[in-house]
């Protein structure tokens, strides 16, 4: 059962399109496995519409119309570049049997896990559209914990497999974690099996140990 959702606030920026790359993409990977928040996203959706016929019109400037449909025929008729086959896309780090990658991570490239501590493995996220965005996989073996840290502005967190406690509250396979800068945590690994969770950082994590500073500068957070 899910029980940790995104808060009204992401919910109404994810559709109004003004989240950035990656924190979208982990809402969005929460959405698609939650009918919950499928239904608040279609809330959310059908009041920012009924907002748009409620508002007044735009006067567009003269000759807008002309102007944008002459760019528009440029463009077409512009010479275009020879099409480059695309390179061979790496194989994905493998997930336990029976867990499906989300689909808000189609067209991204998921690199190799990679050793960060005993235990411990993580996967870099590129996305296309936003090569900077700071999104990544987590993979912690039972019982593992992560340092005590906070966060210089937002962290969210997807659990794709498995469950963790942080002090806070308990969370499972679906739910969501947003931590801002109040919050003051060590993520630990349930006994019962690993744990895979994708997160977007915005900022940097603020570590409180000289440990967790080294595996911030390992995963370049």
């Amino acid at each position: 059962m899910i029980r940790h959702h995104p808060e009204d606030a992401l919910m109404l920026a994810y559709a109004a399109g003004q989240l950035p790359a990656g924190p979208a993409i982990v809402v969005a990977s929460h959405i698609e496995r939650c009918p919950h928040c499928c239904q608040r996203l279609q809330a959310f959706e059908a009041w920012g519409g009924a907002l748009l016929e409620t508002a007044e019109p735009a006067v567009l400037q003269p000759e807008a119309l002309a102007r944008t449909l002459a760019a528009i025929e440029a463009q077409d008729a512009s010479p275009r570049p020879p099409r480059v086959a695309s390179p061979a896309r790496a194989p994905r780090p493998a997930l336990p049997p029976g867990v499906r990658w989300p689909q808000a991570l189609r067209g991204c490239t998921v690199a190799p896990w990679r050793w960060v501590g005993p235990g411990m493995h993580w996967s870099r996220v590129t996305v296309p559209h936003a090569p900077d965005s700071n999104l990544f996989l987590l993979r912690m073996a039972a019982g593992k914990k992560l340092p005590v840290h906070s966060h210089s502005d937002l962290e969210m967190t997807q659990v794709l497999y498995g469950s963790f406690h942080d002090g806070r509250q308990h969370y499972g396979a679906g739910d969501f974690d947003g931590a801002d800068d109040t919050v003051h945590h060590q993520p630990v690994v349930s006994g019962d099996g690993v744990c895979i969770c994708l997160a977007s950082v915005q900022g940097s994590l603020l570590p409180a140990g000289r440990i967790a500073r080294v595996i911030g500068r390992l995963v370049g957070l």
